[in-house]
């Protein structure tokens, strides 16, 4: 404000409080007769932080003295949402999943159907997905979802084309038999001939025929959409846009702009946006097309009885040259980058790239482009995870050129944090899942679980660090968590049982000791798991000497993870089928196809949606996740067909 904070003025970001819990700390040491004028987030004035609605207030405290102290308020429900029972589902990423309709990698068209289908025919309750936000534009584009130009939006390389309903309208339907041809042999490419996945091709091919699908004008009810839409996003979705219109014109990396177009508020920029006001209007349509296909996704998914539908996924960070980094650079710490600090596993840490969020700019802020992120991710969504959730705790920061070792940790306020995210979680209805995974501060499991956030839980891992190192057995699993055989950075479960995943990393010279010592361990350790399997009647002639086929000890994984108390079940899509390649294998950069491969079958064969859908091996899997075989894990979902309340 302008003049001095009243003594003992709240922080610039209030603890959070709840509706009718202990204010905070900060409010009850003012000076007596400090008066308050607290505007809430619903429009409304008092005088008395009593009784707040839930929302982000805003509080001025002025002291008897005349001193004014300024601050946000939080008031948010003690916990998040719990989930509805316990319930499986599958995790996917949704590029990689391919079928007869995809433009040559998975689409939201996709999406829906998996949703519909193992919603209504194995009674799944969720299917949880990358990252969809937008990527940094140009090419070659970086295929990780984990850096993406905006977390905000989505990525439009995902849209179903033939489903925007302008499509079938264009004129030049020589062009559309065109586009749909290549489209063909982009697919036909990747499924039958071997080629990576090439997102670039699949986004140059739909950027041609989205430009088709803009001459068809809209009618007045999907105008009158487009106008919500609009006005609902606000300034967020004309930066954006407007970032992907200069970038089309001066190069993917702001930076490299010119001087006055670094800002998204300077005269240039706000000359450059009119000249270039139909570009904008483009990529602001595309936002809007992507949005309503994501929408429908999660509509397929709760009218086919998934209990929660749509798991997004949130990424650490955004590229330091994207749209994001541009637009809300003020929240921004310039020249530094999120990473990990050296540990047994990297003795020289790790550099994510990922310029970091200024804790103090949030606060002052009120938090709001966080809260702004998290709303826009949970309108199409049951269930919200967030990639290294130890990140609303503190991150390592690295300064730039600077070698990971030189960085330190910066805290953020994780009260204010976690109740943001209760906040917008509840308004939603949403579940929030957190990567809990690898080094984690002491006390920081324990606040997220006090706080209903769940747990990442991954079979590999669970064992008796504190005691023997065995296996945990399956009654000493936490319960709050999503447990899994699997995820996307690991090896898939065929691979770990065949050793397949040890192979591979000699074959990339990643072993850091012999070949013979890495087998050795990958097999005492599998074989420790088996025998624990064996021992809970999982397994038949693992004891007596005799390996069952692998299918069956996937089978036998995933049944015991039926026998934790885990409220959430995940079965990675892939090991439905056999699938022995991990999707991004961490350590290598174009060593490796990251991020580029079609789901595929035990000989490496790429299996479309439709392929899927009749496997009798994932058929089998799911009976024995579902609980027909082990009789332990009913879904809880409503009837096929059914539409939750």
């Amino acid at each position: 404000g302008d003049r001095e904070p009243a003594a003992d003025a709240p922080a610039s970001a209030a603890r959070a409080g709840r509706p009718s819990g202990p204010l905070p700390a900060a409010l009850t040491a003012l000076p007596a007769g400090t008066r308050l004028r607290i505007r809430t987030e619903q429009g409304e004035t008092r005088a008395s932080a009593e009784q707040l609605p839930e929302g982000v207030h805003e509080l001025e405290a002025i002291a008897p003295d005349g001193r004014t102290g300024r601050a946000h308020l939080v008031v948010a429900p003690a916990r998040l949402p719990a989930p509805p029972g316990r319930t499986y589902g599958l995790l996917v990423q949704l590029y990689s999943l391919l079928s007869r309709h995809s433009w040559g990698m998975g689409d939201l068209g996709d999406l829906a159907e998996l949703t519909a289908w193992a919603g209504r025919a194995h009674g799944a309750g969720f299917v949880q997905v990358n990252p969809l936000h937008a990527a940094v534009q140009g090419a070659p584009t970086d295929p990780s979802p984990y850096r993406p130009s905006s977390r905000r939006f989505p990525d439009p390389v995902y849209l179903r084309v033939e489903d925007i309903p302008e499509f079938a309208y264009v004129e030049d339907r020589d062009r559309v038999r065109t586009l749909l041809e290549r489209a063909d042999r982009l697919r036909g490419s990747v499924l039958h001939k071997g080629a990576l996945i090439d997102r670039d091709a699949v986004w140059e091919l739909k950027r041609e025929a989205l430009e088709l699908v803009r001459e068809v004008p809209l009618g007045p009810g999907r105008r009158a959409a487009y106008c919500d839409f609009l006005a609902e996003e606000g300034q967020a979705l004309e930066d954006h846009a407007t970032w992907c219109a200069l970038a089309e014109r001066y190069g993917s990396d702001w930076h490299s702009w010119p001087s006055g177009l670094r800002h998204p508020r300077s005269p240039a920029t706000s000359r450059a946006r009119g000249e270039l006001m139909d570009r904008v209007d483009f990529h602001s349509r595309l936002a809007w097309l992507t949005d309503a296909q994501l929408a429908t996704a999660q509509r397929s998914a709760r009218d086919a009885g998934m209990a929660v539908g749509l798991v997004h996924d949130l990424a650490v960070g955004v590229h330091p040259g994207g749209a994001d980094a541009w637009a809300q650079q003020e929240y921004f710490a310039d020249g530094m980058s999120v990473g990990a600090p050296p540990d047994a596993f990297n003795a020289r840490g790790q550099d994510w790239g990922l310029p970091p969020w200024r804790p103090d700019r949030l606060a002052e802020s009120g938090y709001a482009p966080y809260r702004r992120l998290l709303r826009a991710l949970l309108r199409h969504a049951g269930a919200l995870r967030i990639d290294h959730v130890m990140g609303l705790f503190r991150l390592w920061w690295i300064p730039r050129g600077e070698a990971p070792t030189e960085g330190t940790y910066v805290r953020y306020d994780a009260e204010a944090m976690l109740a943001i995210l209760a906040l917008e979680a509840s308004r939603a209805g949403a579940l929030v899942i957190g990567e809990d995974l690898g080094t984690v501060e002491p006390g920081v499991r324990e606040t997220l679980h006090e706080r209903g956030v769940l747990g990442t839980s991954v079979l590999w891992f669970e064992r008796d660090w504190d005691g023997d190192g065995l296996p945990l057995p399956p009654e000493r699993w936490r319960a709050d968590c999503l447990a899994t055989a699997t995820t996307h950075d690991l090896p898939p479960t065929a691979a770990r049982l065949t050793g397949d995943h040890v192979e591979l990393r000699d074959r990339l010279g990643l072993l850091a000791r012999t070949l013979e010592e890495e087998r050795a361990e990958a097999s005492a350790e599998t074989g420790e798991w088996l025998a624990l399997l064996a021992r809970l009647g999982l397994l038949d002639g693992v004891g007596g000497g005799a390996r069952v086929s692998e299918e069956v000890e996937i089978q036998a994984l995933h049944g015991f993870l039926l026998r934790t108390p885990a409220r959430m079940i995940g079965v990675w899509l892939p090991d439905a089928v056999g699938d022995r390649r991990p999707q991004n294998l961490p350590g290598t950069w174009d060593q490796y196809p990251n991020w580029r491969l079609p789901v595929a079958d035990a000989e490496g064969r790429p299996v479309t949606l439709d392929e899927l859908a009749a496997s009798p091996r994932l058929h089998a899997l799911l009976d024995v996740v579902r609980g027909r075989a082990a009789g332990r894990c009913e879904p809880h979902t409503a009837p096929p067909g059914a539409r939750p309340d």
